[in-house]
């Protein structure tokens, strides 16, 4: 990969604001890293370590995944997904709230779930899978925490770590960790890691975020060398960015094989 990251080193530091990706192959273990480690605002990939708690419940016991929740008015939130347009009082499992929740970044499915897991619980497993710096503070929408300045934050190498661990069967069990990964390969929003790598038939398991000035993708994309590539960006140009993910994407997988679904 270090052909690829030759290129991708100078194309970030051309960009405007802050900045992060990592890098990893995991046939040769081969890791780069770029700003890697720094915390940026969250957004809609914070729904990863969300997903990996209800799992984790689920399995302890302390869930269900088919227990039912009926929406309440109150419940329904602006932008991404799709609970905001269904009746109060329709009927959906916690799976199927999952499920919204990342496939199409429904933000009323994930304050829900939130709510049914625990803030605490969340920051608590992904402590005991290695991430220190990410952390979840809020709910969603929360307009009088955001104006504190509560945010969620992740880091671009916490979010591999955790795609990392969940390829090698080890979130919560073999069984939830490909459950976990077959909901990300599901992904509806799809305009920046792999939109030209689906045309080709290269599978990407991926989580999107989005916000004023910020645009993030993390993901991990099965070429015939699977590899996890995450890039964060905060206070950037987000037209430009995106740009940089899409392109990072298509060279790091012709460097690593396609292999078609």
């Amino acid at each position: 990969m270090m052909g690829a990251w030759e290129k991708i080193v100078p194309a970030l530091e051309r960009l405007s604001g802050d900045t992060g990706v990592y890098l990893c192959n995991l046939v040769t273990g081969d890791m780069r890293a770029y700003a890697a480690d720094k915390p940026v605002v969250a957004a809609s990939v914070i729904k990863i370590p969300v997903m990996i708690e209800v799992f984790r419940q689920a399995r302890d016991g302390l869930l269900d995944l088919n227990e039912i929740h009926r929406l309440s008015d109150d419940e329904r939130l602006p932008s991404c997904g799709t609970l905001k347009a269904m009746h109060t009082g329709i009927e959906m499992t916690l799976l199927d709230l999952t499920r919204l929740m990342v496939i199409v970044s429904d933000n009323a499915a994930t304050n829900i779930l939130i709510r049914r897991v625990g803030m605490e619980n969340v920051n608590r497993t992904i402590r005991e899978l290695g991430c220190e710096k990410t952390c979840l503070r809020r709910l969603l929408f929360d307009g009088e925490a955001a104006a504190r300045g509560i945010e969620n934050s992740i880091t671009a190498g916490e979010m591999g770590l955790l795609l990392e661990k969940l390829y090698q069967g080890e979130v919560v069990s073999a069984e939830a960790s490909a459950q976990m990964l077959d909901i990300l390969k599901d992904q509806r929003l799809n305009g920046k890691l792999p939109i030209f790598l689906h045309t080709i038939g290269v599978p990407v398991a991926h989580k999107t975020g989005e916000d004023d000035g910020l645009t993030s993708d993390v993901g991990l994309i099965y070429a015939e060398q699977p590899f996890i590539l995450c890039c964060m960006g905060s206070e950037t140009c987000v037209p430009q960015f995106e740009d940089f993910i899409r392109h990072a994407a298509a060279d790091l997988c012709r460097q690593c094989g396609f292999a078609p679904d």
